[in-house]
């Protein structure tokens, strides 16, 4: 006698139509040494403070507090870390109190946070069209409808924004206005007074992901949107120790209006209870034992060396009729080939050839994205492999 199992109950349905990041299954492809990889957005390993950061776990370790720090923690964040962060946040330009803070799990458990608590299923977040692959997951996840508002070499149009909040009265508009991510643009003051203007009297939230404005290379760097009165109590800003220090350690933290806090708090005890206690604790040993403005001078050293060397091959690799961006800082340049070419199709050649980049299709959530775009990270190669790459890249796209 034969017995029939009924079949497993079905996933949830907030996960059809979240794909996984292109971005990371590339990745998953790149093991080949012999391959220059223009593809992920990672910091360059050989620059990590490995000394310092192993000195700073061996003090929490050595210490009177050591068992404290591989103890359950307050879900808030490590008060000596919070104090750190928000002193640091302050000498930048933006007031921030250590209570005004939430530490995270890196800055994208933070935007999973802010969608737990902010979207409803169903809501509606305009994001810049291009933008960060991620936050289009986490928006998906949370089950909203994503709206690309248009762009160009400046960043967002605050007047193409309020055209889609005329239309869509979206929750919440996400941003990464410094050096952003896929583009490397840097959205203007004026524009950013705008768009703080435009939120405060259509009354949505804004985001400000900001994990790259410390590496800026040129030019004077251009005060928040948080700072801005008009959104004053209704921008949250996202910070993350990913690029300064190291991805892996997988800190990041939340600077949110008092209000909005205490929900936050509740989404995060829900997610996790509290970020690793140990890693907090060997962040602020750090923070306290490190010149971080040395640090960074010296990130942003190596890291203008490898824009510069890409701006300067740009030119005799890619073909005539194509554009690119010029970042002061950041991680990336955004380009465009003529014509209708499919940057897919041509990621293929380009890995037979031993060199990769990141079609910029995925980044976009229209319908009908522009497919000839393509992004290119220069910080993880040193400025000779990025010539070498991008000559292997111009045999491609004259093949």
């Amino acid at each position: 006698m034969t017995s029939l199992a009924a079949p497993p109950p079905a996933p949830a349905r907030r996960l059809r139509g979240v794909g996984s990041s292109p971005v990371r299954e590339l990745l998953a492809l790149l093991d080949r040494p012999q391959v220059v990889s223009f593809a992920g957005g990672l910091p360059a390993p050989e620059l990590f403070d490995v000394e310092g950061l192993r000195a700073a776990f061996d003090a929490v370790l050595a210490g009177p507090g050591a068992r404290r720090g591989l103890q359950y923690a307050p879900t808030e964040g490590d008060p000596d870390l919070r104090a750190r962060v928000a002193e640091r946040m302050t000498a930048r330009g933006l007031p921030t109190a250590a209570t005004d803070l939430l530490v995270t799990t890196g800055s994208q458990q933070a935007l999973t946070l802010v969608t737990t608590a902010l979207l409803d299923p169903g809501a509606v977040v305009a994001v810049e069209d291009p933008t960060y692959l991620a936050a289009l997951q986490a928006f998906g996840l949370a089950g909203a409808r994503v709206v690309g508002v248009a762009s160009d070499e400046h960043g967002i149009d605050p007047g193409a924004l309020a055209d889609v909040v005329a239309r869509e009265r979206p929750a919440l508009l996400y941003l990464v206005p410094t050096f952003a991510n896929p583009t490397g643009r840097t959205l203007p003051a004026e524009r950013r007074a705008a768009v703080a203007e435009l939120a405060a009297r259509a009354g949505f939230w804004i985001v400000e992901d900001d994990p790259y404005g410390e590496l800026r290379y040129r030019g004077e760097p251009v005060p928040p949107l948080a700072v801005h009165p008009a959104a004053a109590d209704r921008v949250l800003h996202l910070g993350s120790f990913s690029k300064l220090a190291a991805p892996g350690l997988r800190l990041g933290w939340l600077r949110a209006p008092a209000a909005l806090l205490p929900l936050l708090t509740v989404a995060k005890q829900a997610a996790d209870l509290h970020t690793s206690t140990i890693d907090q604790a060997a962040a602020a040993v750090w923070l306290a034992r490190t010149d971080l403005d040395a640090h960074v001078r010296r990130l942003c050293a190596a890291y203008r060396e490898r824009r510069d060397a890409m701006a300067a091959a740009l030119p005799a690799t890619l073909p005539e009729g194509s554009t690119w961006s010029d970042p002061d800082g950041g991680m990336f340049v955004w380009a465009r080939l003529p014509g209708d070419v499919d940057a897919a199709d041509l990621l293929r050649r380009a890995l037979a050839a031993d060199v990769a980049f990141v079609p910029g299709a995925p980044f976009s959530c229209s319908a009908t994205p522009d497919r000839a775009t393509l992004r290119l990270s220069f910080t993880t190669n040193t400025p000779a492999t990025i010539t070498e790459g991008l000559r292997r890249l111009a045999g491609v796209l004259r093949g």
